[in-house]
């Protein structure tokens, strides 16, 4: 077992192999262990992650505000707070704060994660982002 209390997290500089567009501020919750990372992150309004996917998949809970995230080739789809993200093992996905409202997520992240280029402007901001009501 191990137990990690809030005055032995990394703070801001907790993820530093992590890739974003914009300003956020991932916090290590629980640094590797058993190849698995959880970071909480706040992104300030319009910061998200570069496109990336994970060896083993990704948890995203997100806890606050309005964010977006996509799937390679699918659409871009609006998450509040309460949300849970899926993200299967290999699929290049993206996720972040949505133009106007901050977003502060948990993410759990199974095995390794591999980074890629950052999305483009014209897939962040897409006019046709799916909102659940």
């Amino acid at each position: 077992m191990i137990i990690t209390r809030p005055g032995d997290q990394e703070g801001a500089a907790g993820n530093r192999r992590s890739k974003m567009t914009g300003t956020a501020f991932p916090y290590v919750t629980m640094p590797a262990t058993d190849g698995v990372v959880i970071n909480t992150v706040n992104f300030t309004p319009g910061a998200h992650t570069y496109w990336h996917e994970h060896e083993r998949g990704q948890i995203l809970q997100v806890l606050a505000g309005r964010g977006l995230v996509q799937s390679e080739g699918g659409p871009v789809e609006v998450v509040r707070a309460g949300d849970t993200v899926w993200c299967p093992p290999g699929e290049r996905h993206w996720h972040g704060a949505s133009p106007e409202s901050y977003m502060v997520h948990t993410a759990i992240s199974l095995g390794a994660t591999s980074w890629a280029d950052p999305v483009d402007d014209s897939d962040y901001h897409d006019p046709e982002a799916r909102e659940e009501q």
